[in-house]
């Protein structure tokens, strides 16, 4: 089987492989090829769904995940707020960033996380030379 043949039912070309195929025919059953009870008939709108249940939780977890962190290094909630809303969009789109870089490839995660390492190094390391000056 040739994964990208060319599919007289797919005359614009959108499905290059067979799952995709199979995906955009609306006559396939979700229900009958699954176990676990799907909202659609639609494999596509099932994937659709999942999609956006998964980003919306993952959203709202990571919100939780930073307001307790926040809260914890700095004790007081009203600063830790205010530190989450005032991040600039330029820090937003870097944190996008460096989290994509982290998943697509092991390179990008090495990168990532040995900065990160890096900064932890660098803040701890100015923390000792203020305790030594006594500031």
């Amino acid at each position: 089987m040739k994964l990208f043949k060319k599919d007289r039912s797919d005359p614009k070309g959108l499905a290059k492989d067979s799952f995709a195929r199979e995906l955009a025919h609306s006559d396939v059953d979700a229900r009958r090829n699954s176990r676990v009870p799907v909202p659609s008939s639609n494999p596509a709108t099932n994937l659709i769904i999942a999609e956006i249940v998964l980003r919306s939780l993952s959203i709202l977890a990571r919100d939780e995940v930073e307001k307790r962190v926040a809260k914890a290094s700095y004790g007081d909630d009203d600063r830790a707020k205010e530190v989450l809303r005032g991040r600039t969009v330029f820090s937003t789109l870097a944190l996008y960033g460096a989290g994509k870089l982290a998943t697509r490839s092991p390179l990008g995660l090495g990168l990532v996380a040995s900065s990160l390492v890096g900064k932890t190094l660098y803040d701890r390391g100015k923390a000792r030379q203020r305790r030594r000056r006594g500031l």
